[in-house]
């Protein structure tokens, strides 16, 4: 079991860069500009992994894994990427751009925890997630194309992806391929990781909101470390930013209208009130006021292991059995 999350994980990670070099070079193909590359294939690409095992597990009858991927990957791409990136590179810079991009955060959290209060997240739920999703990606393409500095960061993380297929056959191939093996490692991961809950008598929540969601997030981390060591801190919080509304409002919204996604009464006592903490937490950085020096990457460090350690411990199900 085992050997079939961790297979798993690495068919994921493979097969969701093969799509996406795939992917860039049929866009490139077809004539779009880096910029609505950068901000579609290659960002959307990126979150591939979160999207897909939610899916398969959601489809296959093991919901817990796939809201626990969604609240547990949102918690890890702030505590876990923007922590890590921190200490390589501290980030004291600031960009108005990230004002807005702060607020939109904690709003649509809160929104995500009251409509995960129901208990469920049913079709129309999700509909309302997925259109303001598509408002969110319609507003962030408007801004970054009258912003010269924005389009410039789009365009280099579009030529930072390197060689990439420049026939047609070969795009296709390798877009078709990369996304089939997505499928492959999403399926193994979830049987994986519902074998190791149901051997150690957890919850499959508890699986999809530690293991998976820090495997699907290593994407994300690696583009955010990068960032940061490049001297970009901005893209490191913006892919943080983008990737976690992602998560709430795609993913959640594409599975739920999929099928019913319930919500544990565990993950209702404790994660996403971790979640929605954690989001308030970032905004300070994201608005400038104090950054995230390395000291503070070390805190939101330390503030996940914690996380994990309260996972181990059942702190959620005693959270639930006082509160429910």
């Amino acid at each position: 079991m085992y050997v079939e999350l961790l297979g798993g994980l690495a068919v994921l990670m493979g097969a969701a860069e093969v799509m996406i070099r795939g992917a860039v070079g049929l866009a490139r193909i077809f004539g779009l500009s880096p910029l609505l590359i950068g901000m579609t294939v290659v960002a959307l690409g990126t979150s591939a992994p979160e999207l897909v095992v939610s899916l398969d597990a959601a489809l296959i009858g093991t919901p817990g894994i796939a809201t626990g991927n969604i609240v547990g990957s949102n918690i890890a791409n702030i505590l876990l990427i923007v922590g890590a990136a921190a200490v390589l590179t501290p980030m004291v810079r600031r960009h108005a751009r990230l004002y807005r991009d702060g607020a939109l955060l904690v709003l649509c959290t809160a929104l995500f925890v009251m409509l995960c209060w129901g208990e469920v997240l049913d079709w129309a739920q999700g509909a309302l997630l997925l259109i303001i999703f598509l408002g969110f990606m319609g507003s962030a393409y408007w801004r970054d194309i009258n912003d010269p500095r924005a389009s410039a960061e789009r365009v280099g993380e579009v030529e930072e992806i390197g060689a990439v297929p420049a026939k047609p056959w070969i795009a296709w191939a390798a877009t078709l391929g990369g996304l089939a093996g997505v499928a492959v490692g999403a399926d193994l991961m979830v049987s994986g990781g519902v074998q190791i809950a149901r051997s150690f008598g957890l919850g499959e929540e508890v699986i999809g909101l530690t293991l998976i969601a820090v495997g699907t997030s290593l994407p994300e981390l690696a583009a955010s470390v990068v960032a940061a060591r490049r001297g970009h801190p901005d893209v490191a919080i913006g892919n943080v930013v983008g990737s976690n509304m992602f998560n709430m409002l795609g993913i959640a919204g594409v599975v739920s209208m999929a099928a019913p996604l319930p919500v544990p009464t565990t993950m209702l006592a404790f994660d996403v009130w971790v979640m929605l903490g954690s989001a308030v937490l970032l905004v300070p950085a994201m608005t400038g006021w104090t950054g995230v020096s390395r000291a503070g990457g070390a805190v939101l460090l330390v503030l996940y292991a914690g996380y994990l350690a309260a996972q181990v411990a059942g702190l959620p199900e005693t959270a639930a059995t006082v509160l429910f």
